[in-house]
This record gives C-alpha cells, structure tokens and sequence, in this order.
C-alpha cells in the first residue's frame, strides 16, 4: 500500500473522517455499558491483534515499525482551544471584581456608623433584668437570644418580636455565653439601645416634692452599681448622678439590679460640684457620708423630704471639695470591728431610714 495516501483503505476505498460531537461520544459510551456479547468479542479481538503487532514492532498501517510521534505545538493549541476548560492568565495588575448582583462580601456599612451604632448600644442579660426591659421599653430592643428552657417564660416578647420583626435566636448555652460575654446570662440576653443620661436642669423640673437623688463620686464597680440601682428602686429613688451615665447600662450592672434598672434615670454630672450646687438652689439638702470625719448617727438624724446623697469610693471615701459640698454629714453606727461598709449596702440602710421618716408612696 502506499504509505503516501493516507486516506486509502486496505481495499483502494477512499476513507471518510468525521469530526466526532459530544452526542456521537455519548452514544458510544451507552453502547459500552449495554455490554453486547458479539461486540464485547470483536472489541477484544481487535485489542488482542493490535496488541501483537505492538509487540512485533509494526503498525497498524503496512507492518512499518512504530515510531514516537510527534505533535506539534498547533496541534496542542487546538486541543486546548476546543476544550471547555481552559485557564486564563491575567496580567498582576488587573484585579478581579466579583459580580453577585450587587451583594458584595464585605459589608457596605460606614464604618463610622457602624461604631457610633455600636456606641448606642449595650448587652444585657439575666431574666428579670430582661423581663423588666421587655416591660417598660420593648422598642429599645435591636435583638435577643434565649435558651430553650426559658421560652416559656418569654412567650409574650417572643410573640412581640416576631410581629415586630425583631431578630431573636434559640441558642445553646455556649452560644448564649458568646453572644452575652458572660457565663452568668440567666438564660437569655438583648442588646437594647442606650438611653442615655439626663440633664440635672430636666430632672430638676419634673421632679416630686419628696425626692431623693443619689450622687456617685468615683464608684464604678457594676455589681456595686446594680445592687445601689435595686435599693434605689425599692425605696423610690428615682436619679442618680454620676459622671458617666453609661455606666448604669452595662450588662453587670443591670443584671445586678434584677430589673431596678429600668425605674432610675442617670443625671449627667460634667461637674459633681456644680451639679451639687443646681440642686441645692432647687431646694434640695446636700447630704455626705462618711466614716472617718466627724458626722452625725444616721439613727439620730432627721432626714429631709427633698435631699441628694453622696457617696464615695469604700477606700478613701469622698473626696475634699465633695466633702465641703455637704449641707449634713451623716454615719451608720456599728461595732466598729470593720472600717467600713460596701458602698452598695451602706446606700440600701440609709435610703431605708429616709423612705420610713419621709413615708414616700
């Protein structure tokens, strides 16, 4: 035969080459798995014939010994060209934009809104902190989380956020722990919207004929500030001047209070020395504390209707210019086997003796 025509057959017929399609490939592939008996022979016939020419040293075409081939380059090109699958290069300098219909990865949120958002905001937890939160200000909640053993008691602001499209999850206590930052949650947890502190001239306006305010020099412990807050609210104080009002929202803080929180508004103090005095001309009787200065018995004394309470730091008490402010000076008798009281506890003994001589409704 001559090796020149490539497209002759062993009779002298022209050959016919057809480009194979995918569908031609696919049907090949189902005659495969049939598994025909007759083609199943004749497929191994033509493999074994093939295979012993192989090993004769000839091809298939004419008995010439086999020789590598070679393919060239365009050959490749083509190949890859044809193939769905191919690899692009980019230069370094293009970057990749991703289209997702407009939904990018990172958030589009200003970053310097979303701090002053998160600066308006504050965790709390522990149930009765947050049933009372629930009660009096259920519009200040941005979202909650909850243990399933406490849904029960929840139902209600759990109705009330889902028709409120408020975001709240059923989570495990691992979770809960995470989103509270505590592991003493009590069960459930919200982040709420700060309220913020108040003006002493707007409290001063809207304030009862009785009144007693409480004025915070340097305490800033939160569970010292919840159990102040409980006592507060269970004799009927109703502010609290302190220089940071943000204190009194933090989650300890609240927790602490078991739902005192919510009935005391924090007075902004840009200066406790100042504010002191506005509420002096208000007509209200500065009253200091301590137990190392000459004072008067709390049992002893007689508690004025309208009065502001100022209570220092437990080590070194109030300091000298808050100390001069003081219109009576006041200490709770004892033993004298301790120096001195927790400032929490002290507070709840002296707003017990105002609230029993003053008879405050």
């Amino acid at each position: 035969m001559n090796d020149s025509n490539e497209f002759s057959g062993k009779n002298g017929k022209v050959k016919v080459m057809y480009v194979r399609s995918e569908e031609a490939d696919n049907n090949k592939n189902n005659d495969k798995r049939r598994g025909g008996r007759d083609g199943g022979r004749d497929d191994r016939r033509g493999n074994d014939k093939r295979s012993n020419d192989r090993r004769d040293g000839r091809n298939d075409r004419g008995g010439r010994p086999n020789r590598p081939e070679r393919r060239s380059d365009s050959r490749d090109d083509v190949s890859r060209e044809r193939s769905p699958w191919r690899t692009v290069s980019k230069p370094d300098s293009e970057e990749l934009v991703n289209d997702h219909g407009g939904i990018a990865g990172k958030s589009q949120i200003d970053p310097e809104q979303l701090r002053k958002q998160r600066q308006e905001e504050t965790r709390i937890y522990g149930e009765n902190a947050c049933q009372a939160m629930f009660k009096n200000r259920p519009d200040a909640i941005v979202r909650a989380w909850f243990l399933q053993s406490v849904t029960p008691r929840f139902r209600d602001a759990l109705k009330w956020m889902a028709a409120n499209r408020k975001a709240y999850h059923v989570v495990d206590d691992e979770e809960l722990s995470k989103a509270s930052g505590t592991e003493h949650h009590g069960g459930v947890c919200f982040i709420i919207k700060k309220r913020g502190g108040m003006s002493a001239d707007a409290y001063i306006q809207q304030a009862a004929e009785k009144d007693c305010v409480l004025a915070l020099e340097d305490v800033g412990n939160p569970h010292n500030l919840g159990g102040m807050m409980r006592s507060c609210a269970h004799f009927g104080v109703k502010g609290v001047i302190l220089q940071d009002a943000g204190m009194l929202e933090s989650g300890a803080a609240i927790r602490t209070a078991e739902g005192g929180a919510e009935h005391i508004k924090a007075i902004d103090a840009d200066g406790l020395t100042s504010t002191l005095d506005k509420f002096r001309q208000a007509g209200y009787t500065i009253v200091t504390t301590s137990s190392h200065k000459g004072s008067l018995d709390l049992a002893k004394a007689k508690l004025p209707a309208k009065m502001v309470l100022v209570l220092g730091q437990e080590s070194d008490g109030l300091s000298d210019s808050a100390w001069d402010q003081g219109d009576m000076s006041l200490y709770i008798g004892g033993t004298g086997k301790v120096e001195s009281l927790n400032v929490s506890v002290a507070t709840g003994i002296m707003l017990a003796q105002w609230w029993q001589q003053n008879q405050v409704k």
